[in-house]
């Protein structure tokens, strides 16, 4: 793990976005296409503002959520909608797109054609993760139905998970997808989550699910 440190999390935030881009301008030296999995929720929403206005291809840029609420896509609590707010705008708006929301009743039931639309953008050219106080990264909840199965080398790249306390059931990637990232960034803020990400590295990833990509990952955090 290389983990970064920043004074604030407006220099952090302007940080990660001009090394984002230029991840992504390099990447896109040298590939056709690229993919970009990004979390939602409100943390990014800084550095999504920063990024989205930068100069690149984003017509060959992919974009990928890590994982989805199972609600309508214009709830305030899905990522999707955060993600269209605050990336997918400005000279980002070009970017494609793969949704991780349906009209299907449960998640269940879109994994099929959600995974279609996934796998020929996988591997992960780039990936940018969060992570919760439990050490949950995506939505690999610790305690969730199926957890063992979506921490698995053979794991389908998306499942469907349920976890008490959890009021919507979640689709995310899975283990193998988020692992097999040609490169990876987890962004956290406050002391909380610092305490957590170092009781981490000593745990399992059933009990801390952000251990799947830690060994690689290069960590930003500031107060």
């Amino acid at each position: 793990m290389n983990l970064i440190e920043y004074p604030d999390r407006e220099m952090m935030m302007l940080s990660l976005a001009d090394k984002l881009a230029g991840q992504l301008a390099a990447f896109l030296r040298r590939n056709e296409r690229v993919s970009f999995s990004v979390p939602g929720g409100t943390t990014p929403g800084p550095a999504f503002d920063t990024l989205c206005q930068i100069d690149l291809d984003w017509s060959r840029v992919t974009i990928i959520l890590n994982d989805e609420r199972w609600v309508d896509a214009d709830s305030p609590r899905a990522n999707t909608r955060l993600v269209r707010e605050h990336l997918l705008t400005g000279k980002a708006a070009a970017a494609q797109f793969v949704p991780m929301l349906t009209d299907d009743a449960t998640p269940e039931a879109a994994l099929p054609g959600l995974t279609q639309a996934l796998e020929p953008h996988l591997p992960l050219t780039l990936l940018l993760l969060g992570m919760g106080e439990d050490m949950h990264t995506a939505s690999l909840l610790p305690g969730a139905d199926r957890l063992e199965d979506a921490l698995s080398d053979d794991a389908p790249p998306l499942m469907a998970l349920r976890a008490e306390g959890v009021s919507e059931p979640r689709i995310t990637l899975t283990a193998p997808v988020l692992r097999g990232a040609m490169d990876t960034h987890v962004l956290i803020t406050g002391a909380a989550k610092r305490e957590a990400l170092e009781r981490a590295a000593s745990l399992k990833p059933v009990e801390a699910p952000i251990r799947v990509v830690l060994d690689e990952a290069t960590v930003h955090w500031a107060e």
